[in-house]
């Protein structure tokens, strides 16, 4: 259920209504995609000499990933108008066998008039133990009810 700019609340919560599990396949279509064929996400080997001990995930993976965990949530599927910015960090890696999910409190409000307002999003991607292995803001520009 789409929220409108006016309906959401400073410090309103929400989950991913699930989690994403991060397979080899994810990784090595990810690299296809994206180009970054980077040692460390592709090749066990190289990777186990680095100080995470063996592959992860690509950070804008995660990224991503929680762009359409987001998504899922429904809250701003019919009401957002931009991603208008974000500030991101990246936390700790991301493995092979990981599931991840999102959590994100309302963060600020600025009303832009009767068009619409600027939700900003404390955003956490978090793996199977709750731990936040990326976090940030994100800002959106939502509209109001018409």
């Amino acid at each position: 259920m789409s929220i409108y700019f006016e309906e959401f609340a400073l410090g309103q919560k929400f989950n991913s209504p699930r989690s994403f599990e991060i397979q080899e396949d994810t990784i090595r279509r990810f690299a296809d995609l994206s180009g970054d064929k980077n040692r460390l996400h592709l090749d066990e080997d190289f990777a186990r000499r680095t100080p995470f001990g063996g592959r992860i995930a690509h950070g804008l993976l995660g990224l991503s990933l929680a762009s359409g965990l987001l998504h899922e949530i429904g809250i701003i599927r019919e009401t957002v108008l931009a991603f208008t910015g974000l500030e991101w960090k990246f936390k700790g890696p991301i493995r092979i066998g990981d599931r991840v999910s999102v959590r994100m409190e309302v963060a600020r409000l600025k009303s832009l008039g009767a068009r619409g307002g600027i939700v900003v999003f404390k955003t956490e991607l978090l793996n199977q133990d709750e731990a936040a292995v990326q976090e940030g803001s994100w800002s959106m520009l939502v509209r109001r009810k018409e």
